[in-house]
């Protein structure tokens, strides 16, 4: 069936790295070696007019990172390859949790010379709750380097998972050589240039030791004692195993001389898993109903697991990214958002080549594509072609812990900020939060970048200028009660505290973790979140 056979051609996963291990690069070449774009952009280029193709957004070109997940669809072997490049800044862990709940295996990019860092280790943490394989990268191997055993060594310790080398390095630094590609008994010979497609590389087959040893001596044979060290101490790759993220393969490279890259392209191909099951829930008589949505299932299906505003400026549109999780699309299909059961119809459905949208002739599950509206669409919604009713679950959003005060410069343009706070809020870009008595709008946030890109956006995008000023809060939690009696009982106890978010769910503001103990022990009825699932809070509206 079509189904199942366009499925089984989809791969769909997520880089995840450390700031500046060279993740926005590897996606770069990544494009390039599939055929996706002709040349490659510099990211740390930043006063040239050619930027890193999944940077889009003004703010990354002037700072040179990434801050916003970027999608691209590339075609590669016959099959179709979506490629979510998330930001490895910190500040912006939230996107990038909500990246990992849309894929179905993970790239992670790993700086030889620094091992596993701190951002890694928090991808790993949301990677292995949910058991996502995890495919490793060790990049720049040309520049001087940690022993690839201690990389190994370490990364097994941190993702508590065996290592599985594919490729081994011989060399680094200014004697870097080339990898030996243990899966097709060969050697590419490392040459340094960003332009060389893989064709170009000099490949060397390992049965020609004579001329491996004479060309590379000490380095090779180095490698060649370091690879029998390393596979005496790994299990042989068990495609089983690293499908239920219990053990990870592991290639080395260097992304910005276009090396290494075409071994990572055909892992994703051969080894990466197709489109998996989604669990959904389904209210019955108040009582959930789990149900899991297979690929291969013929009604349309999908979440909504990003939204970002104007990424074309000049169209103040709205884009809501959507995984497909089974069906197909195709033009004129009608769509149903579950959460308020209206039609939803989009002005546009694109598929990305980053900047570059081209409209959808026909997508299945596994598919990212992009709904354009004016509205009505949430993080986490889930969409259908109405003929079932189910809601998907599992987007998390977490309470914030800094928040600001949003001071407008310029009174005349308060219709501009509450539309600009209303869209960035929906694309979880930060949390807003409206005080149910008055006052002034609050910013919440999980780092302090968040708060830089937010004011930024909002005086290029909406023309806000706004001046963000300290606040007493350093926490939220949301709230649901046993009963409705109850949820107006606290709110009328603590009226300056209450605020609700861009979803328009309750929450109780606090100064300090002493107030929720308190307010717990006052009102044992009242139940506080620190976690907010998209699927909403019971009673969050009553009262």
């Amino acid at each position: 069936m079509t189904y199942s056979f366009e499925t089984r051609r989809r791969r769909t996963f997520a880089i995840i790295s450390h700031p500046d291990a060279g993740k926005t690069t590897l996606t770069e070449k990544l494009l390039l070696f599939s055929g996706a774009i002709q040349i490659a952009g510099s990211v740390k280029a930043r006063k040239a007019t050619r930027h890193a193709t999944s940077d889009w957004m003004e703010i990354e070109k002037q700072r040179g990172i990434s801050v916003a997940s970027s999608v691209m669809q590339m075609v590669y072997r016959d099959h179709v390859i979506n490629l979510l490049d998330t930001p490895g800044h910190k500040d912006f862990s939230e996107d990038t949790y909500r990246v990992l709940t849309a894929v179905d295996s993970a790239l992670m990019v790993i700086d030889a010379a620094n091992g596993v860092e701190a951002q890694t280790r928090r991808l790993i943490e949301v990677c292995r709750q949910r058991d996502t394989p995890i495919i490793t990268f060790v990049n720049k191997m040309d520049r001087e380097v940690r022993d690839p055993l201690d990389i190994l060594d370490e990364v097994e310790r941190e993702l508590g998972m065996p290592c599985v080398p594919m490729t081994w390095p011989v060399g680094q630094g200014k004697t870097f050589g080339g990898i030996i590609n243990l899966r097709t008994q060969t050697m590419t010979v490392f040459e340094s240039g960003s332009d060389r497609r893989s064709q170009d590389f000099e490949t060397i087959a390992l049965d020609d030791r004579a001329t491996l040893e004479k060309r590379f001596g000490h380095d090779f044979q180095t490698a060649m004692d370091a690879i029998e060290l390393a596979c005496g101490a790994s299990p042989e790759f068990d495609e089983k195993a690293f499908l239920e993220g219990k053990q990870t393969p592991v290639f080395f490279g260097s992304g910005v001389n276009n090396f290494g890259v075409m071994e990572v392209l055909d892992a994703l191909v051969d080894l990466a898993p197709p489109p998996q099951n989604r669990t959904s829930s389904l209210a019955v008589n108040k009582a959930p109903v789990i149900r899991t949505v297979h690929p291969k299932d013929p009604f349309f299906s999908g979440v909504v697991f990003k939204v970002q505003a104007n990424m074309d400026p000049s169209h103040r549109d709205r884009i809501a990214f959507v995984r497909m999780c089974s069906g197909k699309y195709t033009p004129g299909l009608k769509l149903k958002v579950m959460r308020t059961a209206k039609e939803l119809r989009p002005t546009s459905v694109v598929t990305f080549m980053s900047q570059r949208r081209e409209a959808v002739e026909e997508a299945y599950a596994g598919d990212i594509v992009g709904f354009t509206t004016h509205g009505g669409v949430q993080l986490g919604d889930t969409i259908t072609d109405g003929s079932v009713n189910l809601q998907f679950t599992g987007l998390p959003f977490f309470a914030p812990e800094l928040f600001q005060t949003v001071v407008l410069r310029n009174p005349l343009r308060t219709k501009q900020l509450q539309q600009g706070l209303a869209q960035l809020g929906e694309e979880g870009a930060i949390q807003v939060f409206r005080p149910e008595v008055g006052g002034n709008m609050l910013l919440g946030a999980v780092g302090q970048l968040q708060f830089e890109v937010v004011q930024h956006r909002l005086k290029g995008e909406y023309d806000a200028d706004i001046k963000l000023e300290g606040s007493q809060y350093t926490g939220a939690r949301w709230i649901t009660a046993d009963t409705p009696a109850e949820l107006r009982a606290f709110c009328e106890a603590y009226p300056m505290r209450m605020a609700r978010d861009a979803a328009n769910t309750l929450a109780y503001l606090c100064t300090s973790p002493y107030d929720v103990r308190l307010a717990q022990e006052r009102f044992p009825k009242i139940h506080f979140h620190p976690l907010r699932e998209h699927a909403g809070l019971a009673l969050h509206n009553a009262g």
